[in-house]
This record gives C-alpha cells, sequence and structure tokens, in this order.
C-alpha cells in the first residue's frame, strides 16, 4: 500500500503544479497583452470633483461615499494590468487550498494504512 501513498503524492504534487502553471502562465500572458486601464478623462474628472462627492455624501452619508470608492475600486481589480495582479493571487490561493486539502486527505490515509498494519 505505500506505492498508493507515493502515487497520491506524486499527483498532488503534479497537480498543484499545473494549477500554478495554468494561473500564473494566463496571468502572465494578461499582463502583457493588457493596456493601461485609462478611464475617458472627463468621467474620471467628474468621480473625483469635490460636487460629486458631496452630492454622494448629501443622499448616503460618508457610507455612500465610502462604497462608491470600494465599487471604484473593486470593478477596477478586473480590467488591464491589474487584472493580471488578480489572476495571479487567485491562483496562488486555489493552489495552496489544493494542495492543504489533500495534504490532509493523504495524510488521513497514511494513518489508515498504518492502523491496518501495510504502512
Amino acid at each position: 500500500m505505500k506505492w498508493k501513498i507515493t502515487y497520491l503524492l506524486t499527483h498532488r504534487n503534479l497537480i498543484t503544479a499545473i494549477i500554478l502553471l495554468v494561473g500564473l502562465g494566463s496571468s502572465i500572458l494578461i499582463y502583457l497583452t493588457a493596456d493601461i486601464a485609462s478611464d475617458s478623462g472627463l468621467v474620471n474628472d467628474f468621480e473625483n470633483s469635490k460636487k460629486y462627492v458631496h452630492d454622494l455624501e448629501i443622499y448616503g452619508g460618508k457610507a455612500n461615499v465610502l462604497a462608491n470608492e470600494l465599487t471604484n475600486w473593486f470593478a477596477g481589480l478586473w480590467h488591464g494590468k491589474s487584472l493580471a495582479f488578480t489572476v495571479a493571487c487567485i491562483t496562488i490561493v486555489i493552489a495552496l487550498g489544493f494542495y492543504f486539502i489533500t495534504y490532509d486527505l493523504n495524510s488521513d490515509a497514511h494513518n489508515e494504512n498504518k492502523r491496518d498494519g501495510t504502512g
């Protein structure tokens, strides 16, 4: 049964490496091909004006201004070069999550083999 554990470990490492290669390769490709995300100058000027911020604050208070800033920040993560960094971070989180979830499963299988006397 020792070969089964080695087989599982090899597959875990291989799948983790594939996740990292595809995800980080995609993020590099996105970074190299993406343009710098730039909105229209008029839209930026309007959204950064004191009148716009004042109107937001009148309609919904400070929470509305903060929610607007958070929404604009989150929307900016999915455009241009910042998308490459977002994809890279998500890839790393998924790869680490997969590795540690399967690490726990492999240690359970190893402990089961020890109890059976086959490991």
